[in-house]
């Protein structure tokens, strides 16, 4: 069985090399002088399907057999893998079926559908997404394409760290420290494999949203939990229940875990789109609003700070720019 490494990282890099975009490393002298020193920004909002999750997608896809592109693949995604796996699949040549949360973004279900894929409506509160992905691709003889807990998917989004490192090289700055988002846990996985191996003494600082703090509990405790019964969060993208099998064992080198609040969050969209003149989702702003709000300390140092995706929600984003966003407590 095939085991995410490196080596696979590296070979993912090539894998999607001219077909996923190299997201730009931006820098802000605004938000350099805010928080005492220097920070790089990994813009993967402005990746193809507007997320990270294009580079694991298309690495997957991109391997299947001539006679497991006829079948066609499925993927269950609140949104950003959602559209990912049918971005892939299209460039493939082979059909999606997603299964998505009821309450997705409505901007996310029509970027599924605009890429050709098929969307399959389910309860995220009172059915199983992995049940019914899985019961597809028995009945369809379809590749199930995981969000996380795949060795090629983790690979994939690993190419992220990759760039981040020779990024910064090229503009003469060295990451002393990275801060991502963390869900399932497929992104900071990838990144972890990369930074292990080019800037191992840099450390990893994972985010989540406050009431989806299950990757801090699994750490705390050094097994996979789940968190506590949630109110929800603006955080459409990082809404998993525990942290995945195959990335939590590589994600206990973290070295913490932060979380914040949606208030938080908001204001880190808005510092987004009005300071750096970006449009990034909530879910993918988690590590802007720790650096923001105070929790990761930047002074004097060189920080990473990956924007993992831009696909919000147009009503969602407009009450968040104009302050009429009301968050839950």
């Amino acid at each position: 069985m095939h085991t995410a490494s490196f080596e696979g990282v590296r070979d993912a890099a090539r894998q999607i090399a001219g077909h996923a975009v190299r997201t730009p490393l931006i820098e802000s002298p605004a938000l350099n002088e805010q928080v005492g020193g220097r920070v790089l920004l990994k813009a993967e909002n402005l990746q193809r399907a507007g997320a990270f999750k294009f580079r694991g997608a298309y690495n997957r896809i991109s391997r299947l057999t001539t006679e497991e592109l006829k079948r066609g693949v499925v993927a269950y995604s609140s949104g950003n893998h959602a559209q990912a796996v049918a971005c892939a699949a299209r460039m493939m040549g082979t059909s999606a079926i997603i299964v998505m949360p009821a309450d997705s973004p409505k901007v996310k279900v029509e970027g599924v559908i605009g890429f050709g894929g098929e969307v399959r409506l389910y309860d995220r509160y009172a059915e199983s997404r992995e049940a019914i992905g899985e019961e597809i691709a028995e009945t369809r003889g379809s590749v199930l394409v995981r969000p996380f807990d795949d060795p090629f998917v983790i690979e994939g989004q690993g190419t992220t760290g990759l760039e981040i490192v020779e990024q910064a090289a090229e503009v003469g700055a060295t990451v002393e420290q990275l801060v991502c988002g963390a869900s399932g846990g497929g992104l900071i996985a990838g990144i972890n494999l990369s930074m292990a191996a080019l800037a191992p003494d840099a450390p990893v600082i994972g985010v989540e949203p406050q009431h989806y703090n299950d990757t801090l509990l699994s750490m705390a405790a050094g097994e996979r939990l789940t968190h506590a019964a949630a109110p929800g969060t603006i955080c459409d993208a990082l809404m998993t229940d525990r942290p995945g099998e195959l990335t939590f064992p590589i994600n206990r080198r973290l070295a913490r875990i932060e979380t914040v609040s949606d208030a938080e969050v908001a204001e880190a969209v808005r510092y987004a789109f009005r300071v750096l003149k970006l449009v990034v989702e909530p879910g993918g702003a988690v590590s802007l609003a720790a650096l923001l709000a105070g929790k990761i300390e930047a002074k004097d140092r060189t920080t990473a700070v990956v924007l993992s995706g831009g696909n919000v929600d147009p009503a969602l984003f407009a009450a968040i720019i104009e302050d009429r966003f009301t968050p839950i407590p």
